[in-house]
């Protein structure tokens, strides 16, 4: 029977009770603030996921941007420096997550150290109890079994017994204390094993976090050395066509006349841009409207972009010092170039300034002009062209600090930038 007695006083202390205490209180208040940190986790996962598909879109839209032709050097800078924002604000939230998952794993431990403390207090407790028990059954009180098998719960199987045996107040309190030490254990156990399942899945995701951010790292490393190598080629080209210009600039007087030359061949360019597309729109055969996009008439390297520019030569437009109404693609001499759009040849031949230049009418509105080219230029005005057709060779005719092709689209009347039609 004794046995038994100590059978039912185990097993109904087995479920959590009702009962309250300190302990109890301190325990739901830790699984209340671990379920708040695991969600606060969660949530950095969430953050974490769209970052990353963010800086992927940059990375590809920056990569496709390198990998294309020619190159917009200040464009690429700016990808890269966009990349490098986001590659830093990803490493520190992933920094961080990898921060709190490092403390909840050692307040895991701590709890899981705790939960050993307190079973270890309950199997004493409950030792305790028990040998208290067995003393008194042992002193001659029967009718244990019958008075616990007809209690309502633990604590009136207390009471009961303590008419039949000499259970002091100690030892009741003892009993309840066991109640609320299982139910404390309970709460401490089923938090663990709560916290250890979310803990692994956060660290799973934390360890996929990292390899896309590896890769995103990979990717920052090499568009930087790519970049490296565009500023060097782009510098490189520079650094040629700057030369030639002081060797012509001796002065400042010589430099005056230099931009004043190219202010008029500009301006004479455009009156015989404008009276030959006049002529051919008499003579027909040009479309109203152009469809499509253009191609890179060549590869190389971009020495100036259109618009506002430092390059002294420049002629002044608008707020602008000076201002660069094309594109300039450094490339050896000989290089083909090939038609950006399908159209009519307006124009093959030299200019008053003896540059060479090919000009092709894509539309009655819009034009695009391929200029100090070779003077073998291989098609011939009235022609009509398609795209990516041979149509000249890269020079150095007219004024010119080196080998490239100038590229420039005009849509009525009007240089715009070339990479707007790209």
């Amino acid at each position: 029977m004794l046995a038994v007695l100590v059978s039912l006083l185990s097993g109904s202390l087995g479920a959590p009770q009702t009962a309250t205490g300190d302990e109890l209180s301190d325990a739901l208040a830790k699984q209340k603030a671990l379920k708040a940190r695991i969600a606060d986790q969660k949530a950095k996962i969430a953050e974490l996921n769209g970052l990353q598909a963010d800086l992927r879109t940059v990375i590809g839209s920056t990569t496709a941007k390198l990998d294309g032709i020619n190159a917009d050097l200040a464009d690429v800078k700016a990808g890269v420096k966009q990349m490098t924002v986001k590659v830093n604000t990803v490493q520190r939230i992933y920094d961080g997550q990898v921060a709190q998952l490092a403390a909840l794993d050692a307040q895991l431990g701590e709890i899981e150290t705790e939960e050993q403390t307190k079973a270890a207090e309950l199997a004493q407790r409950k030792g305790l109890l028990a040998d208290h028990l067995r003393a008194a059954y042992d002193s001659g009180r029967t009718s244990l079994l019958e008075t616990l098998l007809s209690a309502d719960s633990f604590a009136d199987a207390i009471n009961d017994v303590g008419y039949l045996i000499d259970i002091g107040d100690q030892d009741k309190a003892l009993a309840m204390q066991i109640a609320k030490d299982q139910e404390t254990l309970f709460a401490l156990h089923e938090m663990v094993s709560e916290t250890r399942f979310d803990t692994a899945q956060l660290q799973t995701e934390t360890a996929a976090q990292k390899k896309v951010l590896a890769a995103s790292l990979a990717d920052l490393k090499a568009a930087r050395a790519r970049l490296k190598k565009l500023e060097a080629a782009t510098a490189k080209q520079l650094a040629i066509q700057r030369k030639a210009y002081r060797t012509l600039a001796t002065n400042a007087a010589a430099a005056k006349r230099i931009l004043a030359n190219e202010a008029r061949e500009n301006a004479s360019m455009q009156r015989k841009i404008n009276q030959l597309l006049a002529d051919q729109l008499n003579g027909g055969g040009i479309p109203s409207e152009y469809s499509g996009s253009f191609i890179w008439p060549l590869a190389g390297t971009v020495t100036q972009e259109f618009g506002c520019t430092g390059f002294p030569w420049e002629p002044p437009l608008g707020n602008c010092r000076h201002f660069h109404i094309g594109i300039d693609i450094a490339a050896p001499l000989g290089t083909p170039i090939h038609a950006a759009g399908d159209g009519k040849v307006l124009y093959a031949g030299p200019l008053s300034d003896g540059a060479w230049v090919v000009i092709i009418a894509h539309s009655q509105h819009l034009l695009s002009l391929y200029g100090h080219v070779k003077t073998h230029i291989p098609v011939h005005a009235g022609q009509f062209v398609h795209q990516g057709q041979l149509i000249a060779f890269v020079g150095m005719t007219g004024h010119t600090t080196g080998p490239h092709l100038h590229w420039g689209v005009e849509i009525d009347h009007t240089w715009v930038n070339p990479r707007l039609f790209l």
